[in-house]
């Protein structure tokens, strides 16, 4: 596959590790732009090595690669070919149930994502000194013509940042945004610092629920780099499978890709256990990035009153304080967060559907979705638990 202008062109790789991990790197997390745990070669290559994104779980890697006249890679995007709608977080059911009941077969579909990783972040990876407008438009290009010789039915690009949305919708593309609730540092300097900034009723309940956290003797421990073992991947693994099977009914994560990621990224994760008696009943996963904690995963084989609330949001705000990280990320949805000074973030996707009428379809009702979004939003920031200034 090529792409214009002069010798500049675009490969397809089925495997990411056909593309050296350096090359990769230096597009996905270039110095001056904060580190981005889930567009690092490793992160993706632990997904499609562990087994968990491959063909076979529906997950057919087409990556992406942009080579420049001289054979240096200049810009990468991670793609699948999907053959169905999971681990994506950004639903697009109503697309495929309209296009099948006009008779035609929604998928195969092209995806622009992490698989499974309902983060914002870059995902037309282009190298620090490559013009990026260039880079996105050849990019876009390829993805579009490897939609049309794929007989894919469209092009979905997930959790982009606000700036690959803006440059992607000009070139086209329609546009969506949804909701998520992140925390920001308000350059605190202990989580009574934190409390201190919130209404005093909504204060108490958060002492009131970190307290009953605790009431059956639970106790927390952080876990970075070399102290996490294969002992404790062991014990998240299950938790992880157990929540999983409640929840999804289809876990999308196999062992082994625990153990590569503790390998490969220890020192960007932050395993939060929570031990009784010294055990541990329940774990919740981060990643660290450059100025963000990431909550992914959590799990827990007893029932406590707000042990949830405890491992994922305040064990992640008072690590956040300690590292003076800007900002926690907890995952997608969950309105319960706002109580807890979790804020209204708006996601941005982008989405190319090969049939025009489909296309038509659906940008009227994105329109309308972007403006109730945004409605929503502006009533969920008045409910946020923080003081109101004098």
């Amino acid at each position: 596959m090529t792409a214009e202008p002069g010798a500049w062109s675009v490969s397809v790789y089925d495997r990411i590790r056909d593309i050296p991990a350096a090359a990769w790197d230096a597009c996905a997390n270039p110095q001056g732009l904060p580190f981005n745990p889930f567009i690092a070669h490793a992160f993706l290559s632990a997904l499609e090595e562990s087994g968990s994104a491959t063909a076979e779980k529906g997950w057919a890697p087409r990556h992406l690669a942009l080579t420049d006249e001289r054979g240096e890679l200049a810009a990468v995007m991670p793609c699948y070919a999907k053959s169905h709608s999971y681990g994506e977080f950004v639903f697009d059911y109503p697309f495929a149930e309209a296009y099948e009941r006009a008779g035609g077969r929604y998928y195969p579909k092209l995806q622009t994502a992490v698989p499974f990783t309902p983060v914002t972040g870059r995902r037309l990876l282009v190298r620090p000194g490559v013009d990026a407008e260039q880079a996105r438009a050849l990019l876009s290009s390829a993805a579009v013509e490897l939609v049309k010789a794929s007989d894919a039915s469209s092009w979905h690009v997930t959790f982009a940042s606000r700036d690959e949305w803006a440059s992607l919708g000009g070139l086209g593309l329609l546009q969506r945004t949804d909701t998520q609730y992140h925390w920001h540092n308000r350059d605190y300097t202990s989580f009574d610092d934190f409390l201190a900034s919130l209404a005093s009723r909504k204060r108490k309940a958060v002492r009131k629920e970190r307290e009953q956290a605790r009431a059956s003797g639970i106790a927390f421990e952080w876990l970075t780099g070399s102290a996490i073992e294969e002992a404790h991947w062991d014990a998240f693994f299950a938790f992880y499978m157990d929540t999983g099977n409640r929840k999804w009914g289809r876990p999308y994560l196999t062992r082994a890709f625990f153990s590569l990621i503790g390998e490969a990224m220890a020192d960007r994760i932050l395993l939060v256990m929570a031990m009784r008696h010294g055990e541990p009943i329940a774990g919740a996963l981060n990643f660290i990035g450059g100025d963000t904690l990431y909550g992914r995963y959590w799990g827990c084989l007893e029932s406590h009153a707000f042990l949830h609330f405890e491992a994922c949001y305040y064990q992640a705000i008072d690590f956040a304080i300690a590292r003076k990280l800007a900002h926690v990320e907890a995952g997608a949805q969950g309105e319960h967060k706002l109580a807890r000074g979790y804020a209204p973030e708006t996601t941005y996707s982008l989405h190319y559907f090969a049939n025009p009428g489909l296309a038509r379809a659906a940008k009227r009702f994105l329109e309308q979705e972007r403006e109730a979004v945004a409605h929503e939003q502006e009533a969920l920031s008045e409910a946020l638990p923080y003081r109101r200034c004098e």
